[in-house]
């Protein structure tokens, strides 16, 4: 669905970001993280054309964005963090505005904001002007904007920023329900809401993509050794014995993972003991250490697997220099200007025009939309 192919950008000389290599396919909810100025707003605009790339391709469903940009727009939606809506707009006039310069046909533009009003949640809100809806309601519209049109690819930036806790559970239950028929970019700094929501991840630094993999797999695939807590109905001593005997594991022992009351019932009976086993390798070796303790007559309470966590993983990979000396997204800040991403017009800072005038802008240039 997206390649983005050995993409760079500079910015005066000074690297933006620094050959990209990534692809993105049909039906993948991808977490687009890195730090403030890592390179994340200037490769979301080129990939919805709003910046052109200083040296390679990106395609979108096959289609070159550089030389079709329009074909390729018309398959992009995008949701950047702050919604550009019209707040004279109400709901169902500001749906039908972006219907129509998203070249939605006109028979169809009726039965489609009837479905995005339903399926957002906006039922009871189409004649409210926008101004009056809260932030949560706001961040529902933006969304109906962007899918408006079905796009293949939905780009989201900080979708659930400044939303209260309740507001951000309803739009992480809509960004897994589009995603069931949309391709979903989604940058975020909400760590736990990749795991919630993404099937891989990808982190930049320094405008450079530095790990792309599963959330699920990343900690393992970055430890120096398959990580095993154990809890251990033993007395102390034997259970080191043991386990040292055994010779696979660096063995680290730990305060029991027990509740009090647990630790209490248990001391009466036996003595308790909690390890941290290390393998050389990662090879997973739980099972062998089950009959190992087993064949010494000591019951495993509980068994774990350790593994980085996605912040530990971040903070790794974000915190070591790579030397490229990027200005990053204050360099994109800088030359681009205020966007009107959602309806695909560019707005100056000192332009007044009616709403009607931005409609006959928008269309002329084609609608885009990044």
């Amino acid at each position: 669905m997206l390649k983005v192919q050995q993409v760079s950008k500079w910015y005066e000389g000074n690297r933006g970001v620094h050959k990209l290599d990534f692809e993105m396919q049909r039906g993948e909810i991808v977490g687009f993280l890195g730090p403030n100025g890592a390179g994340k707003t200037t490769t979301m605009r080129m990939i919805t054309g709003y910046l052109q790339p200083s040296e390679g391709v990106i395609t979108i469903d096959g289609i070159p964005i550089q030389d079709k940009g329009r074909q390729a727009r018309s398959k992009i939606g995008y949701l950047p963090e702050t919604p550009p809506l019209y707040g004279d707009m109400s709901v169902q006039s500001y749906l039908k505005f972006v219907a129509s310069i998203r070249d939605v046909p006109a028979r169809e533009q009726k039965l489609r904001i009837s479905e995005m009003i339903s399926r957002l949640g906006l039922n009871g809100r189409e004649k409210q002007l926008v101004r009056s809806l809260s932030k949560g309601y706001k961040q529902r519209l933006g969304l109906a904007g962007a899918i408006i049109h079905n796009p293949d690819l939905l780009v989201l930036d900080e979708p659930t920023s400044g939303l209260d806790p309740n507001q951000i559970l309803e739009i992480r239950q809509l960004i897994q329900e589009i995603g069931e028929n949309h391709t979903v970019l989604l940058s975020t700094h909400i760590l736990p809401e990749v795991d919630a929501l993404c099937n891989r991840v990808l982190i930049i630094h320094e405008g450079q993509l530095v790990l792309d993999g599963r959330p699920d797999a990343l900690g393992g695939s970055m430890e120096d050794g398959f990580k095993v807590k154990v809890e251990v109905k033993g007395n102390r001593e034997q259970v080191l014995d043991v386990l040292q005997a055994w010779g696979k594991v660096e063995v680290e022992p730990l305060a029991s993972a027990l509740s009090h009351a647990d630790m209490k019932r248990a001391a009466r009976e036996q003595d308790l003991t909690g390890v941290l086993l290390t393998g050389a390798s990662n090879e997973d070796f739980r099972e062998e250490l089950f009959y190992v303790l087993s064949a010494a007559r000591l019951p495993i309470l509980e068994m774990k697997k350790e593994s980085l966590s996605l912040e530990n993983i971040f903070q790794q990979l974000t915190t070591r220099e790579t030397g490229a000396g990027q200005m990053g997204d204050q360099a994109a800040d800088a030359v681009s200007s205020t966007e009107n991403t959602a309806t695909g017009v560019k707005v100056d800072h000192e332009e007044s025009a009616s709403s009607g005038d931005k409609a006959v802008e928008a269309k002329d240039t084609g609608g885009n939309q990044s």
